[in-house]
């Protein structure tokens, strides 16, 4: 097949990183200023369209051509500018990107940082000035009282312009070498099919309840204006919010030192407080600190023209397993909502009646908090119909090792807690129920289920939250070992990954295990392990090496990004974390599954988060059972594992 690979470069007056991809190109103001390309690997070539040049009637043809492969480095924003550009979608399927088969391959995304981590030679890599163009000719400037200029045109800077260009030629000869040297490590059809119909997903985009988001703000900006008024009365502080001045006046109030005024450090200090001043400022900290209603200023910022936010979603975001990551609003860690009368609360946000919701709901930060999800909502006309797969990690790793017990209970009932209690503890599950003393085994279960899994101990429980839950210090070793002892095929299955892991990269030759084939993978000076899901998905590890870890013992250390430093490092890793990837990846693939079924079958998706997908339908009895059937399709690649959709019909998003 030809190729053409492809570098714009880009005007608008609308923030892209705030805003997002799709309002940058709605604007009225945007437009493509230079076009770089390379027809079938020839020397890189560049077209000036702000200084009159015109695309050439072979780059037009082959922009539509089906026998062309078009190449670029983050796909998406060149196939929707040019789509702008010429007023018509051009053919998504049509299109690769550089960026996905990077992150495929277990590298970061972005021009740089995946050049650094591949290794390119200098003179392959994004020029340093790059950045300081693109700020220059591709955003509006803020006049001076010097220079009333809004914008530099080429000629205002002809040599830099011309600088310019060679940075966008260059960025092509850059996405080509990187394209070269990952080409040997296939993306399989079904990613590539699964990358276009994220973009259409994205493209759809989900509507936005303007009135309510317009409310939340009104009310956020009077609520917080009214707590700093009286955080400074209560205190005499200039400026309440800062963690110094605070701190200080704390330990000068209480005669206690305060080390830090993170979020569980405050609620735990109220936790222990007699009403008083401190424990007054302590709850205004605590409710300006609701960044969650920042979430309403996104939402304002991205929504395009017709109310609806679309970019929501980045493909392959967590390249580990390929998960999904969130963008603009970070749909991926919304607030849950926990009261019963959200539709009351969200009239009235929305008539901006901020007494009434200080005389129903008290808190009221906490209120617009609750109801960031609700501001999501179908199109007219249409319901939304939500469903996820019901504890799909527990049903992956119970498939994967072959628990027995554990695929009983998904056969039956599929209540995992009160089996697990039951397990560990040789109770009757038909004991574990509300009323009975040995429903408390319940949460001991749920703790255990929930940080266990993948080689979790005492510091996972923890983590997990088990002492906050009423759990001792003491309790916690014996419920691991409990744990361990009743999911003895689970607890094989680390160490079968981690042998396996450590015996390919040792020997270099093929090993199975988790239904999984590992192998070694190596081409143009690039090599990794890698892991082949049942669903013929690789997870890729670059660099692999064996070292001691913390505990003296071999184990598998590979190149990858640090997820604290976002920092490209080696990392170490071992069985558990390794089944942990595994099972989150198969997981991800039965959604991805999933996502195309639902789409198939006429809903239009608007996003998902985590394993949940939300989409439009309109209201037809039957209409939930059959998308919750849909979730629930045996997967041809995974015979034998159970799945299970559960959901629910709204007129706005919320966790049922």
């Amino acid at each position: 097949m030809r190729t053409l690979n492809i570098d714009i470069e880009t005007y608008s007056d609308v923030d892209i990183k705030k805003a997002g991809l799709y309002k940058y190109v709605q604007s009225p103001n945007f437009e493509v200023m230079l076009f770089a390309y390379s027809i079938d690997g020839a020397p890189v070539e560049i077209i000036d369209l702000k200084q009159g040049e015109e695309l050439p009637d072979f780059i037009i043809d082959a922009l539509f051509d089906s026998a062309v492969e078009k190449r670029a480095y983050n796909a998406p924003f060149e196939w929707y500018c040019l789509s702008k550009h010429f007023g018509k979608y051009l053919p998504i399927n049509q299109w690769v990107c550089t960026m996905f088969h990077g992150l495929y391959c277990g590298y970061p995304a972005g021009l740089s940082a995946i050049g650094n981590a591949i290794g390119l030679p200098q003179d392959k890599r994004k020029m340093g000035v790059g950045m300081s163009l693109i700020r220059k000719f591709c955003v509006p400037r803020k006049p001076t009282k010097t220079d009333q200029r809004t914008r530099i045109l080429p000629h205002h800077e002809p040599e830099k312009w011309n600088l310019f260009k060679e940075y966008c030629k260059q960025d092509v000869v850059t996405e080509m070498s990187i394209k070269a040297l990952l080409e040997p490590f296939e993306i399989p059809k079904q990613e590539l099919n699964l990358w276009a119909l994220d973009q259409n997903i994205n493209l759809w985009g989900a509507r936005v309840d303007m009135d309510l988001v317009d409310g939340a703000l009104y009310c956020s900006d009077v609520i917080t204006s009214e707590l700093m008024e009286e955080a400074k009365k209560i205190s005499g502080l200039d400026n309440p919010k800062s963690v110094q001045q605070l701190s200080k006046w704390l330990e000068e109030e209480t005669g206690e030192e305060v080390d830090n005024l993170r979020k569980d450090t405050v609620s735990s200090m109220i936790d222990g407080m007699e009403e008083s001043n401190a424990r007054r400022m302590l709850e205004i900290r605590q409710e300006l600190s609701k960044t969650s209603v920042k979430k309403y200023a996104a939402m304002k910022e991205a929504a395009c023209i017709d109310g609806r936010v679309r970019g929501l979603l980045q493909f392959y975001g967590a390249n580990r397993t390929g998960r999904w990551a969130g963008r603009l609003v970070q749909v991926q860690n919304l607030p849950r909502n926990y009261m019963d009368t959200l539709e009351l609360a969200r009239e009235l946000v929305k008539s901006k009646d901020i007494d009434m919701l200080r005389l129903v709901y008290g808190n009221v930060p906490d209120t617009l908090s609750q109801l960031i999800r609700t501001a999501f909502i179908p199109s007219e006309n249409t319901k939304y119909y939500v469903s996820d797969f019901s504890a799909i990690e527990a049903r992956v790793i119970a498939w994967l090792a072959g628990e027995q017990w554990r695929l009983d209970v998904f056969k039956t009932h599929g209540k995992i807690y009160e089996a697990s209690a039951s397990a560990m503890f040789g109770v009757p599950i038909e004991k574990i129920k509300k009323g009975n003393p040995e429903y408390a085994l319940r949460q001991k279960g749920k703790i255990a289920e929930l940080a266990l899994g993948y080689q979790g101990s005492t510091g996972a429980l923890k983590a997990m939250g088990a002492l906050d839950m009423g759990l001792t210090e003491e309790e916690l070793p014996d419920i691991v070992a409990r744990w361990r002892a009743s999911n003895k095929r689970i607890v094989d299955l680390w160490y079968q990954v981690d042998n396996a892991t450590l015996d390919c990269v040792m020997t270099g030759m093929p090993q199975s295990a988790a239904k999984c084939w590992i192998t070694m993978e190596s081409s143009n000076g690039l090599y990794f392990m890698a892991i082949a899901l049942p669903s013929g998905r690789k997870l890729y590890y670059p660099k692999p090496t064996i070292k001691e870890n913390q505990f003296g013992k071999p184990a598998i250390h590979y190149q990858g990004m640090e997820q604290g430093k976002k920092k490209w490092t080696e990392i170490g890793t071992y069985g558990g974390k390794l089944t942990e990837n595994i099972v989150q990846a198969i997981a991800r693939d039965c959604l991805a599954m999933a996502l195309k079924r639902v789409s198939d079958a006429g809903f239009n998706v608007v996003m998902h988060v985590h394993d949940e997908i939300i989409a439009e339908h309109e209201k037809m009895p039957g209409t939930l059972e059959y998308m919750n059937d849909l979730l629930a399709q045996p997967i041809p690649w995974a015979p034998g594992l159970l799945l299970k959709g559960d959901g629910f019909m709204s007129d706005f998003y919320k966790k049922d």
